[in-house]
């Protein structure tokens, strides 16, 4: 889990990577890197797949002070990478990259409503990947599901 950040750190979306799959779910939070706003978004977005949810890892940002509640509704355990280790993230780190091609870094968030902001997990969802034999991440993450 991280968040990107908009023009002059001015809003922000929460992004949600499953690591097997690399099934994307993406969220506006509309008061920027507030916690509370970002725990109820987070398990609002995980809530029908809680069981499936063994852990959850994020980096120290401030965003995540409210962690023991996201692990508590989900019932899952919650880890923080090392300080300044964005490897130990890679692939919602890459995922995060494939968001900046359709907004980009110095986009102003408000110019992005809720609706644009799912289809764009959508069309990132529907690409095919070579690391899952040229599946697409939705196709991979509902076949698991099964």
């Amino acid at each position: 889990m991280d968040t990107i950040v908009g023009e002059n750190n001015k809003g922000a979306v929460v992004t949600i990577v499953e690591r097997k799959t690399a099934f994307m779910m993406m969220e506006k939070m509309q008061s920027g890197k507030n916690a509370k706003q970002l725990t109820k978004a987070v398990t609002r977005m995980l809530w029908a797949y809680s069981k499936q949810v063994h852990s959850i890892t994020a980096d120290n940002g401030i965003e995540f002070a409210d962690h023991q509640n996201i692990a508590k509704t989900l019932k899952t355990q919650f880890f923080f990478t090392h300080p300044y280790s964005s490897w130990e993230k890679g692939l919602i780190e890459n995922t995060n990259k494939l968001i900046r091609q359709y907004i980009p870094k110095k986009a102003n968030f408000n110019n992005f409503n809720d609706k644009q902001i799912k289809e764009k997990q959508y069309e990132i969802n529907n690409r095919p990947r070579e690391k899952l034999n040229f599946y697409s991440p939705k196709e991979v993450f509902f076949l698991n599901l099964q």
